[in-house]
Order: C-alpha cells, then sequence, then structure tokens
C-alpha cells in the first residue's frame, strides 16, 4: 500500500511541475489557454494511458504512476474527461450530462463561495 502511494505522489509531483511550467512558459489574462491546453493535452494522456493499461494489460503501478499521478497532478481534468467517456460509452448519458453540469455549475459555485467567505 505504501509503494502505491509512493508512486502516486512521485507522478503527482511530476504533474504539477509540468503544469506549473506551462503556467510558466504562457500566462494570457484574456483567456486561460495554458489551462485550456493542459485541460485537453491531460485528457488525450490520461486516455492513452488507460488504453495502454487495457490492451496491454499493464501492471496497477504504472497506471497509477501515469493516469493517478502524473495526469491528475497536471490536471483533474482528465479523470473527469475519462470517468465521463466510459459513462458514455456504457449507455449513461443522463448520468455523464448530470456529472458534467453537476461537476461544472457547483464547482464554480463552491469557488464564488469559497471566494466570498474569505472576503
Amino acid at each position: 500500500m505504501i509503494k502505491e502511494f509512493l508512486l502516486v505522489g512521485a507522478g503527482g509531483a511530476l504533474g504539477s511541475m509540468l503544469r506549473y511550467a506551462g503556467n510558466l512558459l504562457y500566462n494570457n489574462k484574456s483567456f486561460p489557454a495554458t489551462t485550456f491546453l493542459i485541460n485537453i493535452i491531460g485528457s488525450f494522456v490520461i486516455g492513452i494511458v488507460i488504453g495502454c493499461s487495457i490492451k496491454n494489460n499493464s501492471s496497477l503501478n504504472w497506471k497509477l504512476f501515469l493516469a493517478t499521478g502524473i495526469c491528475g497532478g497536471f490536471t483533474t481534468f482528465s479523470a473527469f474527461s475519462f470517468e465521463n467517456l466510459s459513462l458514455l460509452q456504457e449507455g449513461k448519458i443522463f448520468t455523464s450530462l448530470l456529472y458534467i453540469a453537476g461537476s461544472v455549475i457547483l464547482g464554480i459555485a463552491a469557488a464564488w463561495l469559497g471566494l466570498k467567505t474569505i472576503n
């Protein structure tokens, strides 16, 4: 169990540093292009990792390091994208739409509430 936590932590640290590097390289105030691109790239990478994991029956350790760790540290949007893709593939369209709308609306509302709590 400790080994798995360390794999996720090491991957998460790398992913977070990559996200920070992306923000240092390009920071546009008019549109969050860096975050947008990071989310799309992270979603693409997690798709590749999960696909390879399924196709090659890869070990859980690689999945934890790459998908949960690096992609999770790089962006949590990648996991959100993959979970919605899974729901859609299972034919759970309403559940996916509810998850998407709820996550976006409640996420923004929670961030606003947190901000108002401090101010």
